[in-house]
């Protein structure tokens, strides 16, 4: 599966956004009782903000697959609660629930995710922080080289702080970048 990326648009993808992060199945997202307009105002400060921006996966026919937000951890989400260094990014990914589940998709998603986040050269090391109990997503993690550090507590979860440099991609996954 090959991915090409976008910025989101909020005002032209917040009613697609919508329908992702309020399904059941993204419950980890904590956008559940989110309204349209909730979900573009979320996404119009991102937008917005020098530290934090989303972008959609695109697959082969241009259609979007997925979420990817990219963060730098010293400024959003982790601040205070790790030391971060130069070259860390932050990172979040949501794969939409679908009817017709496509083996391999959600690991050629996160593989993808990577790769386009070590195409640039400033970044050493992706660190992320799913919630404990997301137990499918650490398989996930682990499989593309991320390493736990350990248990975080964030204002909305506890988090398993982990970690992936590009050395530890390249080794899990065979993607050299």
């Amino acid at each position: 599966m090959t991915f090409t990326f976008r910025p989101l648009d909020p005002p032209r993808d917040s009613a697609l956004l919508h329908r992702w992060v309020t399904h059941p199945k993204a419950a980890f997202w904590m956008m559940q009782d989110a309204k349209p307009a909730d979900v573009e105002r979320a996404y119009l400060e991102i937008a917005a903000d020098e530290h934090h921006d989303a972008l959609l996966g695109l697959d082969e026919d241009g259609v979007p697959a997925f979420l990817m937000e990219r963060y730098d951890p010293a400024h959003r989400e982790l601040v205070g609660l790790y030391e971060p260094r130069p070259g860390d990014v932050g990172m979040h990914f949501l794969t939409p629930a679908t009817d017709t589940p496509v083996h391999g998709f959600t690991r050629a998603v996160i593989t993808a995710v990577l790769a386009h986040l070590f195409e640039d050269p400033a970044t050493a090391r992706v660190v992320v922080e799913p919630d404990v109990r997301n137990k499918a997503v650490h398989a996930l993690n682990e499989a593309v080289g991320f390493v736990p550090a350990r248990e975080i507590d964030k204002p909305e979860k506890k988090a398993l702080l982990s970690f992936c440099t590009r050395e530890q991609f390249t080794a899990a996954t065979g993607v050299a970048v």
